[in-house]
This record gives structure tokens, sequence and C-alpha cells, in this order.
């Protein structure tokens, strides 16, 4: 039998990665207060928002406002996503305690999501990360289409590992391994994370998986097979991708949470408290929660 961690940490991202392909614009009142429920829920990591030109995700145009309207608790990282130089310059005022630079194992990926190839994107990257170290902020990758790629179909083993080389050679301290748009199968996450670990431990490397084609969750687990515990979910399973066509959300926090305490793991995260968190904001944003563990668990309440 495989041996699991006895603690997972999940970092929730639906603030940031849930919410910036909504097309209604969701108030930063909520978003706040999104923030707010997932820390109270017990959510230790939490995605706030981007430093992104508002031309390109204007759902993220109130990233000042966001974080300024923070009550912050201690021993909660607030990370936030910066392209570049400049969007690092415009979040330091706001006191992230982790920044994260986005890069993919697809060169097309590369190009369609950032306007540069790969290598461009680490020239790009290089100076941020030091400024970050500099200022004492955590760095962390997330490397994009590790298993698949819109445009360019499987993701060999090699580019995954080929990118998270790159990322220690710059400075950054712990990588994602992201299926973006949800086409990954637990053997091929494995082979991902693999490749990852030739560069980074175990230990800073994160799992982020989306569940287009519903094996999210046993991506999870076959993470968590491999010594994997930093988990990356999204409440009521918000998010997507706007240059995958019919990528879904990220999987749902609810989701990963019920699964890890019915096999014992320990989360720190109330349950309840996390699916009325998704309830909450799928009411904000006119619909039912996208969470099968969450449907299931408030049918029962009622």
């Amino acid at each position: 039998m495989p041996t699991y961690p006895e603690r997972v940490r999940i970092l929730d991202v639906s603030p940031r990665d849930g919410l910036q392909n909504e097309k209604q614009p969701v108030p930063a009142a909520v978003k706040i207060e999104l923030v707010h429920r997932l820390q109270a829920a017990g959510l230790r990591e939490i995605e706030v928002t981007s430093y992104v030109s508002p031309k390109w995700v204007p759902q993220m145009a109130d990233n000042h406002e966001v974080m300024a309207g923070l009550q912050r608790r201690p021993g909660v990282r607030y990370a936030v996503l910066t392209p570049n130089l400049k969007g690092f310059e415009a979040a330091l005022a706001d006191r992230p305690d982790e920044i994260v630079v986005f890069g993919a194992a697809s060169e097309a990926f590369s190009q369609r999501n950032i306007n540069c190839s790969i290598a461009q994107s680490i020239e790009r990257f290089a100076p941020v990360v030091e400024a970050a170290l500099q200022a004492g902020i955590a760095v962390r990758g997330a490397m994009s289409c590790t298993v698949g790629c819109p445009y360019e179909g499987d993701v060999p083993p090699e580019r995954v590992a080929m990118l998270a080389g790159l990322m220690k050679s710059i400075g950054v301290q712990r990588v994602d391994v992201a299926d973006t748009i949800g086409v990954g199968t637990p053997l091929k996450v494995q082979r991902a994370i693999e490749a990852a670990a030739r560069h980074y431990d175990l230990d800073h490397i994160s799992a982020h998986f989306h569940d287009t084609y519903g094996q999210a969750l046993a991506n999870t687990l076959a993470a968590l097979q491999l010594g994997v515990w930093n988990v990356q979910a999204s409440v009521a399973g918000l998010g997507g991708c706007p240059y995958a066509k019919g990528a879904t959300g990220n999987v749902a926090t609810e989701d990963v949470v019920y699964m890890l305490h019915g096999m014992g793991i320990d989360t720190g995260i109330d349950l309840d408290a996390l699916v009325d968190t998704g309830a909450w904001i799928s009411a904000q944003l006119g619909r039912a929660t996208a969470s099968r563990a969450a449907r299931a668990l408030l049918a029962r309440r009622g």
C-alpha cells in the first residue's frame, strides 16, 4: 500500500485563478470577503490577486483595493501573481507574502499565454525573482501545461524537467506542477512530478490540477502517493483557462478536503465552513457550486 502524508497543506487559488476569467465584474468587497471566509475555514495559503495589465485581465484591476482591504491573520500566507518587474513593483506596496511567476512547459502555450518563448519568460522572471528575494518575499513558480497543451498535445516529462531546472537556476524556491487544461491522468501527472523532482525536493513541489475530464481528484491522489503534500484547489471548483477551449475549473477544495479527511489526513480545514464559503461565492456569481462533495453535503443538511 502507498504511504500517504499525515498532513496536507492546501493553497486555495479561487480569489485569483478562480475569479480571473469571470465575465461579470466581481466587486472588490466580494473578493475580500471570499479571502476572509477561506481563512476563517482554516486555509493557511491563499492566492489573492494578480498584477497583470487590466487590458488582459480586467477582473484583477482592483488588486490594490483587494490587498488593502484584507484583515490579515497570523500564519496565513497571501500570494499574488506578478508576470514582470512592473507587476512586482506594483505588488510590493501591498506587502504580499509570496509572489508567483508563471511559465509553461509548452512553447506554443507560452507564446499564446504570455507572448514570449519559454527562454524569454525566464529572462523576464529573473529580475523579478531577484527583487522579491532581496525584499524578503517568497517566490513560487507556476509551471503550466506539464502534461498536455491545447496546441501541442502531450507534453513530455523532459520539458517539465527543463522548465523546473530553469526556474531553479533563477532562484525560484518552489514550483507548481499544473495540469492547466485538465487532460492529465494519474501516471502522466506522476511522471511530470518526477521530472520536476530532478530539481526540487517533494517538500517544494505542489500539485495543481483542473478537472476538465474528471481526473483531478485521481491525479491529486497520485501526487500524494509520491509524497507530495502541497496541493492547490479552488473553492466551489471555480476557474478555467482562457487559452484552452472547454477547460473547466480547478479541482474543488471541498472535494479535496472531503477525500483527505476520509483518508484520515489532516488539513486543518473546517469542511462545513468551507462548504458554506463555496455556496456563498457561488450565490454571488449566480450559479450553483461545482463541488460534488459540497452539493451532497448541502443536500444532506436540507
